[in-house]
């Protein structure tokens, strides 16, 4: 179904195209698409659908992907670690979630919201400190390539603290929520 007409000068506006360019890359004449917007016309169906799949392809362009947003150096614990470890990693770094490796495999996360659960549900708080990341930890993160679309990884963060982003396989940089709120400011 073909979102209504009314979208597509709202739709050409966000993406900065005139009248023109769009009729260009559209295979119509500029005054059709003015007539569209002015609602001088009713269009056919082929015509309609050649304009929003014009403006759906420039939109899927001008995207943001997870490599435009990611932090490229990744802070993580290993799955041997201790929890004190991941602690003050955490507190060094500001960062309230890690990714656990165990050599250049992803086995999980850690959080502070595991942490303090574990913290508070234990008979005697200080042994978890000492107990190996391992033994607490979370699953991992989700992780998606470099060129997912930002929507895509926006959806994964509202389920997951963190996304992972890979390139072949290998971790590349990391996503948080914070991160998207920083993208609104660009």
């Amino acid at each position: 179904m073909l979102p209504t007409l009314d979208e597509i000068g709202r739709r050409r506006r966000l993406l900065a195209m005139s009248q023109k360019q769009l009729a260009h890359l559209a295979g119509v004449s500029q005054s059709m698409i003015a007539k569209l917007e002015s609602k001088r016309i009713s269009p056919s169906y082929l015509k309609t659908k050649a304009i929003f799949d014009t403006l759906e392809g420039l939109e899927r362009k001008n995207q943001f992907k997870a490599k435009d947003v990611s932090h490229g150096k990744v802070v993580s614990v290993h799955a041997h670690d201790a929890v004190s470890k991941g602690v003050r990693i955490m507190r060094e770094t500001g960062f309230s979630q890690l990714p656990v490796f165990n050599n250049d495999r992803i086995v999980g996360s850690l959080t502070e919201k595991i942490i303090l659960e574990k913290l508070f549900s234990a008979p005697k708080p200080d042994e978890i400190a000492r107990q190996s990341i391992e033994k607490i930890m979370d699953e991992a993160f989700p992780s998606v390539n470099e060129e997912t679309p930002l929507s895509m990884v926006s959806t994964l963060l509202q389920y997951s603290p963190a996304v992972l982003v890979t390139k072949r396989g290998h971790v590349q940089g990391i996503i948080t929520k914070a991160d998207l709120l920083k993208v609104i400011g660009t």
